[in-house]
């Protein structure tokens, strides 16, 4: 299979990836398989992908979860090395382009004391709906990549 095919399966056409890439086969080795599993549980059981009720929950410890997910998945790549290839370009295109843009704008707002204004907390949970939704999808595909059944949506989250 190729990597576009495998993409698109899980609806995750928007990330901005050449198309040499693209048309590379996706053959995920034991390695990746490992990996992907590692980051699948962080991400199964993280606010990254479980619903926060507006009543509940702290958005400063929201976005502190969700950028640990850099560390956590650099520590993954490095403990299961250079032979776990397909997850590693997946993960970064993904730490990158989708969490990358919303940590480095929340984490300015959370210095500035902005989680301290409601609009900007309303704010901050409407974005972060659309981020868990994306990493939905990512959930999904590690659980593919895993080789494992996708429990993403056992609690309705």
């Amino acid at each position: 299979m190729k990597w576009k095919k495998w993409l698109e399966h899980w609806d995750m056409t928007s990330l901005k990836i050449t198309t040499p890439f693209l048309e590379m086969e996706w053959q995920p080795q034991e390695a990746d398989k490992r990996a992907a599993w590692e980051l699948y549980i962080e991400l199964l059981t993280r606010v990254s992908t479980q619903t926060l009720p507006d009543t509940y929950g702290d958005e400063k410890t929201a976005l502190n979860s969700i950028y640990s997910l850099f560390q956590i998945t650099r520590e993954i790549i490095k403990e299961n090395g250079r032979e776990c290839v397909e997850f590693t370009k997946i993960a970064i295109i993904v730490l990158n382009q989708v969490i990358r843009p919303f940590t480095a704008k929340w984490h300015t707002l959370s210095i500035k004391s902005g989680f301290e204004d409601e609009t900007t907390r309303r704010e901050f949970r409407v974005e972060l709906e659309g981020l868990q939704k994306t990493l939905r999808n990512y959930t999904k595909a590690l659980a593919d990549m895993a080789g494992v059944e996708d429990l993403t949506s056992l609690e309705g989250g």
